[in-house]
């Protein structure tokens, strides 16, 4: 099955999904307004390389972080946390002279203008990665690499890092590429360019139509495709119209997206991704990893936060095997994923 990971290392314990990049403690506000007038806030764990992570722990498979965090209570929390999602956090390290990154955000949808986002992640610990101290041998140890756009915006370091972890390499593991364009990131004369060139060098590559259109001023899924043609497998993601996957041994497959009732549009793109990679490890076909990509997201979309628990295979199985009819009449609400749920159809 085109794009599915080729290694046959023992099935048991082997590792099958390695993330790597920054997560941030995130404080979530007690109540709706802006951050000038939130009187508290809550305590989360924020990061899209980590929300695949833990996403695809959660639904069974072996995965690993990598990163690096402070030597503070922060990354007591993250690597806690991360792993308290059943992520391998073994390779993750810490650094004494640098903090773990944090972020503010308010309450309200993100594509609100009075949406607010602080971030105080400039000089964390994360941002110092670099080829030189990030654990090659445990990077390369599962069938999938996952990497994000976002840890290439870092640092020169951390570009320096993802240059070589896209360039070719003798059994290097299938790499995965969401390229994630955060235009608040690059700035000191960076170009997002460069995500152009970090995605031709990956295997499987996710990219939203917009984010093409605002990064590289290339417009439509067939465009992005000529402008991508070495990934073995390119994902575009088109918001409301669904995702189109261009494969080499499987054409062109349109996947429309479910209907569902949003509570909160975080996390939505990192569940997508993490649904389509379970789909590709198990050699699923390329329209069943769409759709198990848009299921994931819809478990996410249904709840306040970045991550929640997916629905069990076999019922998202039969959910991604019905036919088109019916994956049309869908219609997700909340509490959706319980086994004991009944699924709307309209």
């Amino acid at each position: 099955m085109s794009g599915t990971p080729a290694r046959t290392t023992d099935a048991a314990t082997a590792t099958e999904v390695v993330c790597l990049g920054e997560s941030m403690v995130t404080f979530l506000p007690s109540q709706p307004g802006r951050l000038a007038d939130v009187p508290s806030f809550g305590r989360g764990i924020g990061g899209a390389e980590s929300n695949v992570a833990c996403a695809l722990a959660a639904a069974g498979h072996r995965a690993a972080w990598v990163s690096r965090v402070g030597a503070d209570g922060f990354g007591d929390h993250l690597v806690e946390a991360i792993a308290g999602y059943g992520v391998d956090t073994s390779a993750v390290r810490r650094d004494p002279a640098r903090p773990t990154g944090i972020y503010f955000r308010t309450a309200t949808d993100r594509a609100a203008d009075v949406h607010e986002v602080a971030y105080y992640r400039a000089g964390s610990a994360a941002s110092a990665m670099s080829p030189d101290n990030v654990p090659y041998e445990a990077l390369l140890a599962g069938r999938v690499l996952h990497l994000s756009g976002i840890t290439a915006a870092l640092s020169a370091d951390c570009l320096a890092l993802l240059r070589d972890l896209t360039a070719p390499r003798p059994g290097r593991p299938l790499v995965s590429f969401d390229v994630n364009h955060r235009p608040g990131l690059w700035r000191d004369g960076a170009e997002p360019s460069v995500l152009l060139d970090l995605a031709r060098g990956a295997d499987l590559v996710f990219v939203g139509e917009d984010e093409a259109e605002e990064a590289w001023d290339v417009r439509g899924a067939e465009a992005i495709r000529a402008a991508l043609p070495e990934p073995e497998v390119l994902v575009v993601k088109r918001g409301s119209e669904g995702a189109t996957v261009f494969s080499g041994a499987d054409g062109v497959t349109t996947v429309p997206a479910l209907r569902v009732d949003v509570v909160a549009p975080v996390g939505a793109g990192d569940a997508f991704a993490a649904g389509f990679l379970s789909a590709t490890l198990r050699g699923l076909p390329v329209r069943d990893r769409a759709r198990h990509g848009h299921l994931m997201a819809a478990a996410v979309l249904t709840v306040p936060g970045d991550l929640t628990d997916p629905p069990a295979r076999a019922h998202a199985d039969a959910l991604a095997a019905l036919d088109d009819g019916a994956w049309g009449r869908l219609r997700l609400g909340p509490g959706w994923t319980g086994e004991d749920q009944e699924v709307r159809t309209t």
